[in-house]
């Protein structure tokens, strides 16, 4: 496993999982098990391609009902027709970037390493923002406005025409945070932020708190061990938010009243998918488990793909996506876990984890692959 050396962040450090990891212990994964041959019962079909270009930086497509944006770790974005793949347009960030792409569907948006908050439309550089902060979460482009969260546990409202910063929220937290992405993302008329292993509401005009609902304590001797940050991707349902505190916990909230619904002790740093019913996590060791969305109970548990290095899941009406370290894309049984088909993408894991888009769904991986499925 890779090692990454911590970087500085105004008196705070961002970790990169992989040396995070690292420094929790050096002993070597398990070897996985052979999983032989897999009598498909479910086809997976690939509709179009695009290549971007090797990413070095979370990278998360920001999937519209027309049209996607992705973005290349030197700076360009590329906007696709979400029907075929094909670029609508192009533009130059003239940056290396660390978080992105956020959309409304009109404007784009990434932060660039120095950071640097910057939003594009129709091929051209609308705005530039200089932020406090570094950030690896994308932007959330909503209601005319743009919100980013930053490194420091910070989050901030801009004017989506104009970059002028109209609010911040700051935070405390611990002195550790992931350089991975977080979560910001809207629900009815409240900005919801993960910080410090807590959801909270934020009212998106002036960003005063409503509710503050906590998933997991910080806990421990030492700040690597009391980091509980809340990581991507989330699932909504209504109501309902349901996320994960890294290496500590998942569970639910009520966004409207801000009532944490239940929680349950669970290890793994990527995030959740689920339906009206189920959520689905991958823990650390390769299992891939299940609870009751609306009681937190388990339901089903399958370790098929034990000591496999999991993409975080994306629950689809077929089944069960997700991903390994070695480009296999898995998909498995809502019922019972079950694998139902194996396909490889290019050899290389995904940057970020499987999305839906439209009637089918989107993948990306490492090696820049952008790559849209549907099930026939």
């Amino acid at each position: 496993m890779s090692r990454r050396s911590a970087l500085g962040l105004n008196g705070w450090v961002a970790l990169a999982l992989a040396g995070l990891l690292a420094a929790c212990g050096s002993s070597p994964r398990p070897k996985p098990a052979e999983l032989g041959s897999v009598t498909v019962q479910q086809d997976l079909q690939k509709t179009w391609s695009f290549a971007l270009g090797a990413l070095d930086f979370p990278m998360t497509p920001a999937v519209t009902p027309n049209l996607i944006g992705v973005a290349s770790s030197q700076g360009t974005l590329h906007v696709l027709d979400a029907r075929n793949g094909q670029e609508s347009w192009r533009a130059q960030v003239g940056a290396p970037l660390s978080a992105g792409v956020g959309s409304d569907g009109e404007r784009f948006a990434v932060v660039t390493r120095s950071n640097e908050l910057v939003t594009l439309q129709a091929g051209k550089v609308l705005w530039r923002q200089k932020l406090p902060a570094q950030s690896f979460t994308p932007p959330l482009v909503a209601g005319q406005r743009v919100f980013v969260l930053m490194a420091d546990r910070s989050v901030m409202g801009l004017d989506g025409a104009t970059g002028r910063i109209l609010w911040t929220q700051q935070r405390p937290g611990e002195p550790l945070v992931l350089r991975q992405s977080g979560v910001l993302l809207p629900v009815n008329d409240t900005l919801v932020a993960g910080l410090s292993g807590r959801l909270v509401g934020l009212n998106p005009t002036t960003g005063a708190l409503r509710w503050d609902a906590p998933l997991a304590t910080p806990r421990g001797t030492n700040d690597l061990e009391r980091l509980v940050d809340i990581v991507a991707p989330v699932s909504r349902v209504g109501d309902s938010v349901c996320a994960r505190a890294f290496l500590a916990q998942v569970g639910c909230v009520n966004a409207a009243r801000g009532g944490v619904q239940w929680t349950r002790s669970a290890v793994s740093d990527q995030g959740l998918s689920g339906n009206s019913n189920l959520l689905v996590g991958t823990e650390s060791n390769g299992v891939v488990t299940t609870w009751q969305r609306s009681t937190g109970e388990r339901v089903w548990e399958t370790d098929r793909l034990r000591y496999r290095r999991l993409s975080a899941p994306l629950v689809t009406e077929k089944g069960v996506l997700v991903a390994d370290e070695a480009g296999f894309i898995y998909l498995l049984s809502l019922t019972d876990g079950a694998l139902l088909n194996r396909i490889t993408l290019d050899g290389d894991a995904l940057i970020s984890a499987p999305q839906a888009m439209g009637a089918g769904f989107l993948m990306v991986s490492r090696k820049g692959l952008v790559q849209s499925m549907r099930f026939p």
